[in-house]
């Protein structure tokens, strides 16, 4: 984010990625500057690149009915500028009520309204891809796994993130069929080598291959139960961030290299 977009996304190409998760601040600051759609997606190809997701916000659903509207607003024209730049995949998390013990069924209640929300963005092609620790609420796989399937919807559906797999009660026995089967995008990361309760899921990233968690261990599982979409490394670090975007891109680009296989 301390870059434009046009020198991150040179930056990818020149490491060797050939897909692009956006923050969609980056790519709305870029058109802030008078730039269009169509300049984004001329860098896009200009730099052999393929928009695959992005992400921004929560979904507001405990919030006061003036909110929740505009904030579901923001979310239909994301989906609509992420389907205009290629990408099938919006990650999000959600609010909590003020007293969870006063709501009789949260989950029911998340449900319905990303199924409200996954209608008005269907057209767009983007799946709502709902984070589980991004949310005072949903705080596993099980019961994000659990809302994506109440929802009714095929475009809800999980994003699976190690640092929340490694912070959460999430452990390798809710990596079930059932749950897999709702995953519909991965982030990669791994994490410093602390108890789970003590972690914080941004700061203590580490690079794949540099921390405690058996990456691979748990991806097989992923692809063992028919998980085929995308890897995506999102890492917060300030070491990185405070290096030039082609020197952070190649680190993070090689680190993936062992997962692949490569």
């Amino acid at each position: 984010m301390r870059y434009g977009l046009e020198e991150c996304l040179a930056a990818y190409h020149a490491a060797g990625f050939e897909n692009v998760e956006f923050a969609l601040k980056h790519v709305k600051d870029y058109l802030a500057q008078g730039h269009t759609v169509a300049d984004v997606k001329q860098l896009l190809d200009a730099y052999q690149l393929r928009c695959i997701g992005g992400f921004e916000t929560h979904v507001a659903v405990f919030a006061p009915e003036d909110v929740r509207k505009a904030n579901h607003d923001l979310l239909v024209e994301n989906a609509r500028l992420l389907g205009e730049l290629g990408a099938r995949c919006m990650v999000v998390g959600t609010d909590g009520p003020d007293d969870l013990a006063a709501v009789k069924d949260p989950l029911g209640v998340i449900a319905k309204v990303f199924a409200q929300l996954a209608k008005r963005i269907k057209p767009t092609g983007v799946t709502l891809c709902l984070e589980f620790n991004w949310s005072p609420v949903v705080k596993s796989l099980r019961t994000a796994a659990e809302i994506a399937r109440r929802a009714r919807a095929g475009n809800v559906g999980v994003l699976f993130d190690p640092a929340h797999y490694h912070c959460t009660p999430t452990k390798f026995d809710q990596l079930t069929p059932e749950n897999i089967a709702m995953i519909r995008h991965v982030h990669v990361d791994d994490m410093a080598d602390k108890p789970g309760e003590l972690s914080d899921c941004n700061s203590d990233r580490a690079l794949p291959g540099q921390g405690c968690l058996d990456l691979k261990g748990i991806f097989r599982q992923l692809e063992k139960h028919g998980y085929r979409g995308y890897f995506s490394i999102e890492m917060f670090s300030e070491k990185l961030w405070a290096m030039p975007p082609k020197k952070a891109a190649k680190i993070m680009h090689d680190s993936l290299l062992p997962l692949a296989g490569k």
